[in-house]
């Protein structure tokens, strides 16, 4: 019943492109998220997550109740969404509204008018949500209010880019839960096409580890895990909490996922972490079993990186990834 009014809804107001289709905004239904912001920023050029986004954040204000709002990786000469281009992702005051952040960003190179939101966000002490890439987040240089941009994921999510720990386009990641947590409340299985990450300066003075990655022979969701394997020996952290603290003082909690691309996100283990990440990190009560059934049919491309010419061939807008719609990138499928 509750979807069918919101599709009622998207009926009368079809186009949820905001501020002239440079976002994409996604109004609450009735739900325990009691229409607190999300805001999800994308922005990388190989795991999609300009799919991973939108479809996370349908989830989370149709069957949740948030209010979300999803920002992309913007061509300004065209408008179009381009994840090549590391200069601009539009939209990012909204972060003066937003109660959390979903971070799945890779290098970006953002300009001061639009990184001061990031760093005003980061001193406000609210939770953030790295997926994948998110632990090399920027590149932007070393000091600029206040943060080492280059070690953004170092000093806010506990963990920098390091190395591929499996095999790139060889080997998948099955996660290992360790932790009895109210995130993983029924999260039973988690599987990602994407390969296990290595994780070597987290401080574990400062994290909670939840999940591990085991390297698995394939990228088959049903692939098992290299027991005998050194690489296993010992697991990598493959989803955690981290305790920041902002150039300001202010500290804050985060959590990080290098699980994250948008085939991983098929695995309804790790769809479900990600949502109950979401009610833990703003202290509302954890469901159970959260319901995060797609609410568009959701066929994600495998992660690669595409030339400006496929990009702006396309011609895609925000409101192209809103509520009744699922835009194909024409990518080839795992």
């Amino acid at each position: 019943m509750k979807y069918l009014l919101f599709a009622m809804f998207v009926a009368l107001f079809p186009a949820y492109g905001g501020a002239a289709d440079e976002t994409l905004e996604i109004p609450a239904a009735e739900g325990p998220g009691n229409g607190k912001h999300v805001v999800l920023i994308s922005g990388d050029e190989e795991y999609r997550s300009e799919e991973t986004c939108p479809m996370l954040a349908k989830i989370l204000s149709v069957h949740h109740g948030f209010d979300t709002t999803v920002l992309f990786a913007i061509n300004p000469e065209t408008g179009n969404i381009n994840p090549n281009v590391q200069t601009n992702i539009p939209g990012l005051e909204v972060l003066k509204t937003a109660d959390l952040v979903i971070l799945d960003t890779r290098f970006r190179k953002l300009p001061d008018d639009q990184l001061k939101h990031i760093a005003d966000y980061v001193n406000s002490g609210k939770p953030l949500i790295g997926l994948r890439t998110a632990t090399h987040a920027f590149r932007c240089g070393t000091d600029r209010f206040g943060i080492d941009w280059n070690n953004f994921g170092l000093d806010f999510l506990g963990e920098k880019w390091v190395a591929h720990h499996g095999k790139h386009k060889v080997e998948g990641a099955r996660g290992v839960i360790v932790k009895a947590h109210p995130i993983m409340n029924s999260a039973e299985d988690i599987f990602a096409p994407s390969d296990v990450y290595t994780v070597k300066n987290l401080d574990e003075s400062k994290a909670e580890v939840l999940v591990y990655a085991a390297v698995t022979e394939t990228m088959d969701a049903d692939s098992k895990i290299l027991h005998a394997d050194p690489r296993n020996n010992p697991l990598q952290p493959g989803i955690w909490l981290y305790e920041y603290t902002a150039p300001n003082g202010t500290r804050g909690t985060s959590l990080c996922s290098t699980m994250g691309a948008s085939v991983d996100l098929e695995s309804e283990g790790l769809r479900r972490t990600i949502v109950n990440a979401v009610f833990y990190l703003l202290e509302l009560e954890v469901p159970q079993k959260a319901n995060v059934d797609y609410i568009d049919p959701f066929a994600p491309s495998c992660f690669s990186f595409e030339k400006e010419e496929f990009w702006e061939g396309l011609g895609l807008k925000p409101s192209d990834f809103g509520p009744g719609k699922s835009p194909s990138l024409g990518l080839q499928q795992k």
